[in-house]
C-alpha cells in the first residue's frame, strides 16, 4: 500500500491537515524537502510513514449547510494553491449518495497507507474505517472533540459527542455495531499506529502518539494582521447544540459586548439565522460570516487587540495563530446556572476544562454565578 488519504468534513479538519503536511515537511509551495523525523518521545510509539507529505490526497466529504461549504470550497482552493490533490465527493447529495461514494474511494482506501481523519465521532467517517483497516491513521482537530476523543480512547470507552445525553436512542442502536468497529479500527494495535495531530492539552491513550499543530504553516502563509485596537467577540454554536439558552446567551453576548468595546461578533458556521439576526439588533454587533476558519481571518487582519470567546478550540487555537502579535485572547467561563436543564450532564465538567486549559489565554469569570452582567478577569 502507497500513499496517504484524508478525510475532511469540515473548513478546521482541512486547515489541521494542510497543517499536519507542513509539520512533516511539506512548506508552502513550492514544496521543501522533507525534515528529517524527530526522535519520538519516550513511552510513545513512533508511526512509520514511508513516502513524502506529496503523496497526500485529500477528500472532502461535503457537508450539506451552505455556510460550512462554502468555507470548505475556499480552503480546498488553498490546499490545491499549495500542490495538493483535493477530491469533492458530494457525500451526503441524496439517495444514492453513499453507496456512490464507497464504490468511487473503494481503491484510494485499500491502497491507503496512512488515512487521516478529521472527525472521528463523523457516522460517515465510522462507516467508511468498518470498511477497511488502515495501516496507520492520523486524528487532526476539528474542536475541543479531540479532548474527548482522547479520553474515551484511553478509558476504552464508546465514542459520543461530549454534549450529548448518554443514553442510546434508536438510530444511535442501530449504529452500535459500526460505532464499536470504528473505535477498534482508531485505537492502537498490532499492525497500525495512531497519531492524534492537535493543538489541545490532550494525554496520549496508551500506545498512541501526540504531535503538537502549532499552527506553523498559518504563521508562515500569513500575516502579521494589522490591528483595530478595539475587541472582537467569537460566537459559538452552544446554543445549537442545547447548551446554553438562547435569551441567556444573547444577554451574555450583550454584556461582553459592552464590558470590551466590541463592535463585530465573528459567527460560528453552525449558528443559526436568526440568532444571528437577534445578536446584531439586540446586541447592535456588525454579525461576520467568516469566509475562512477564524485562525487565517485572524492572522490576515484587521482584528481586534482583544479576542473575547466562549470555551471552544479558538481559545487555543488563536493565541498560536497570533502568537507575536500583541492581541490578547479571553475565554468568558460558563457558570453552571448559564446551562439549560436538558443539557448533557457532562457539558459542564468538559467546558470548564476547556477554559481551564487554554494557558495562551486570560480568564473571564462570573463574579456572582447566577448573574450574566457581571463579570471580570480572573
Amino acid at each position: 500500500m502507497t500513499g496517504r488519504l484524508a478525510f475532511v468534513e469540515s473548513p478546521v479538519q482541512l486547515l489541521n491537515v494542510l497543517e499536519w503536511a507542513h509539520a512533516r515537511g511539506r512548506g508552502p509551495a513550492p514544496a521543501a524537502a522533507p525534515a528529517p523525523a524527530p526522535s519520538p518521545a519516550p513511552g510513545t510509539v513512533p508511526a512509520p510513514d514511508p513516502g513524502t507529505p506529496d503523496d497526500l490526497r485529500i477528500v472532502v466529504l461535503s457537508p450539506n449547510d451552505p455556510m460550512s461549504r462554502g468555507q470548505l470550497r475556499r480552503m480546498a482552493q488553498l490546499a490545491r494553491d499549495e500542490g495538493f490533490e483535493v477530491h469533492w465527493q458530494e457525500a451526503r447529495a441524496g439517495r444514492g449518495a453513499l453507496v456512490r461514494t464507497l464504490r468511487e474511494l473503494g481503491g484510494p482506501l485499500r491502497a491507503a497507507e496512512r488515512v487521516i481523519v478529521g472527525d472521528p465521532f463523523s457516522r460517515y467517517v465510522q462507516l467508511l474505517l468498518t470498511l477497511f483497516g488502515p495501516r496507520h491513521v492520523t486524528v487532526v482537530d476539528d474542536g475541543t472533540a479531540t479532548m474527548e476523543f482522547a479520553a474515551q480512547l484511553a478509558g476504552g470507552e464508546r465514542l459520543v459527542r461530549w454534549h450529548r445525553k448518554g443514553d442510546l436512542g434508536p438510530r444511535e442502536l442501530l449504529l452500535a455495531p459500526v460505532t464499536s468497529l470504528a473505535r477498534r479500527r482508531l485505537a492502537p494495535g498490532p499492525g497500525r499506529t495512531v497519531e492524534i495531530f492537535t493543538s489541545l492539552p490532550v494525554q496520549a491513550p496508551p500506545g498512541t502518539e501526540v504531535t503538537e499543530n502549532a499552527y506553523a504553516w498559518t504563521r508562515e502563509r500569513f500575516g502579521p494582521p494589522s490591528l483595530t485596537g478595539g475587541a472582537d467577540l467569537v460566537g459559538t454554536s452552544l446554543v445549537e447544540t442545547g447548551v446554553i439558552d438562547a435569551d441567556h446567551y444573547l444577554r451574555v453576548v450583550g454584556q461582553l459586548a459592552r464590558a470590551h468595546g466590541a463592535t463585530r461578533y465573528f459567527a460560528h458556521r453552525r449558528e443559526s439565522p436568526e440568532k444571528l439576526h437577534r445578536i446584531a439588533v439586540e446586541a447592535g454587533l456588525q454579525v461576520v460570516r467568516p469566509e475562512l476558519p477564524l485562525e487565517l481571518i485572524a492572522r490576515r487582519g484587521p482584528i481586534g487587540a482583544t479576542i473575547v470567546s466562549f470555551p471552544s478550540t479558538v481559545v487555543h487555537t488563536l493565541p498560536l495563530a497570533l502568537a507575536g502579535t500583541g492581541v490578547k485572547v479571553a475565554v468568558c467561563e460558563i457558570a453552571p446556572e448559564w446551562l439549560k436543564a436538558t443539557a448533557s450532564p457532562r457539558a459542564q465538567g468538559f467546558l470548564s476544562g476547556v477554559a481551564g486549559t487554554a494557558s495562551g489565554a486570560d480568564r473571564l469569570t462570573p463574579r456572582n454565578a447566577s448573574a450574566v452582567d457581571r463579570l471580570e478577569f480572573g
